[in-house]
């Protein structure tokens, strides 16, 4: 039987795309001797298609055990209702496991849930807060917790200075409509530096090289260090040799159909295209983003989630030629970014999609919808020019005319070839940043060695 000498409670958001970089962090240190268990909500595992990981899960409820979020209805009793029976479960939870005979050493939390903090601290314990949106957003966020910022910003010219960009406009900073339930959502995202001062470690799913200028300036406010990109091994350093799969998805994939179709397909000839797990595109964008792809004459896979279905054009995947595009309604995005046919990758530029596509070398369009995705969006276009970013009309639709030309500058034209080197060059600086003695595997292994010192020295008190 193996012996661990510290045990992480990882306590995600119950979103698969916040679930999932935790879940990888979690293989990370169980690699390094430290036992993780994922306290997930029994509302987020009763949607689970997969559960196939080697991280020990648990259950704690939310308060709304049959639905999660759509059954409370409203962000605001969500998360008033989560805070209170999460809590309780939580510490229940904490006693099981010490009950067992295997004792917590740290919670490790979304700060979405700031309220893990305080229930760490009644059982003593050390915390670490793991943001799962890039550091720059957070940056931007924390700005606003501290009211030198506004979002959306109060004037079209205000100069939003923001470490490692240059220049920021309105349209690169997140964006949220203009109602109750999106306040409630901004203020949560605030939030996340509510109580940030009393944590331990502030882990940012990120590296280094990748945001230097805003790491740097975050790290003189918290104690920050970056661990990512939390992908599985075996598309990075392929140090973890069974870590091929995150293990946990809420959607099935349609694995053997869309390799089938790829395999089939001529070398960089594909437009890949997903908005992720939560994206709702209108009816109008979806029809624009369909004649968009058909008119670049290029072949495409599209990921159309069953419930965004009845918003494709009339007849359109009837008229499709298999040859020229598939529409699923999931897939393996790691497997299909990593396939050779794959020649560029149209995305919302949600976080994890977007450090995949850095991680596997992909040139990217960035068409982001809300919340983080326009400030990756500039982020993939202007910092790490690896992308074009298809600009939006006065009503908030990319047309078919920009979707198209965006499509043939990354895969035709000169300026392509640029954008194509540089995600050659970035996918290197990834893996190097995950592999032995690089910058995120450092910090891994800092924070094993020094949660090891301190379930040590507790063990030690009488």
């Amino acid at each position: 039987m193996t012996t661990h000498k510290a045990h992480c409670l990882i306590l995600p958001y119950p979103a698969q795309g916040h679930i999932n970089p935790m879940l990888q962090f979690s293989k990370r240190l169980q690699s390094k001797g430290v036992k993780t268990t994922i306290a997930a909500t029994k509302s987020f595992l009763k949607n689970m298609q997969e559960l196939s990981t080697s991280v020990s899960v648990e259950a704690i409820s939310d308060g709304y055990d049959d639905g999660g979020r759509e059954q409370a209805g409203t962000f605001v009793a969500y998360f008033t209702r989560f805070k209170e029976v999460g809590s309780d479960t939580l510490s229940q939870l904490i006693g099981k496991l010490t009950n067992c005979g295997c004792p917590v050493s740290c919670i490790v939390y979304d700060p979405f849930l700031p309220w893990a903090v305080e229930v760490a601290k009644k059982f003593g314990l050390a915390t670490a807060a793991f943001f799962t949106q890039s550091c720059t957003v957070d940056n931007i966020y924390y700005h606003v917790h501290k009211g030198v910022l506004k979002l959306p910003p109060t004037d079209i010219d205000e100069e939003i200075s923001i470490p490692g960009l240059l220049t920021v406009e309105t349209s690169d900073v997140p964006t949220f409509e203009i109602s109750p339930e999106s306040a409630r959502v901004l203020e949560m995202l605030v939030n996340q530096f509510s109580n940030l001062e009393k944590v331990d470690w502030v882990l940012i799913n990120s590296f280094y090289e990748l945001e230097k200028e805003v790491i740097d300036w975050m790290s003189e406010v918290y104690p920050i260090k970056t661990i990512g990109p939390a992908i599985p091994s075996m598309y990075l350093d392929k140090r973890l040799p069974d870590d091929k799969e995150y293990g946990l998805s809420v959607f099935k994939p349609m694995t053997d159909a869309c390799l089938n179709w790829l395999n089939h397909q001529p070398v960089s000839s594909v437009v890949y295209v997903s908005f992720g797990s939560l994206a709702k595109v209108e009816a109008e964008q979806m029809e624009e983003l369909a004649w968009g792809l058909r008119n670049s004459n290029k072949n495409f896979l599209w990921v159309v989630r069953s419930t965004e279905e009845s918003k494709l054009p009339k007849n359109f995947v009837e008229e499709l030629a298999s040859e020229k595009g598939l529409v699923v309604s999931w897939c393996p995005q790691l497997q299909v970014l990593e396939h050779k046919s794959i020649g560029c990758f149209l995305t919302h530029c949600g976080w994890n999609s977007t450090l995949e596509a850095i991680s596997l070398g992909v040139p990217m369009v960035a068409m982001p919808q809300w919340s983080d995705q326009p400030t990756n969006a500039k982020l993939v276009k202007d910092v790490w020019e690896m992308g074009v970013r298809a600009k939006q009309d006065e009503k908030g639709i990319v047309r078919r005319e920009i979707i198209e030309e965006c499509i043939k500058i990354v895969m035709e034209e000169e300026k392509g070839k640029m954008i194509r080197e540089n995600a050659k060059k970035w996918k290197e600086l990834t893996r190097k940043a995950v592999d032995e003695g690089g910058s995120s595997n450092r910090n891994i292994e800092e924070f094993v060695s020094k949660l090891l010192t301190i379930t040590s020295m507790e063990s030690q008190v009488p």
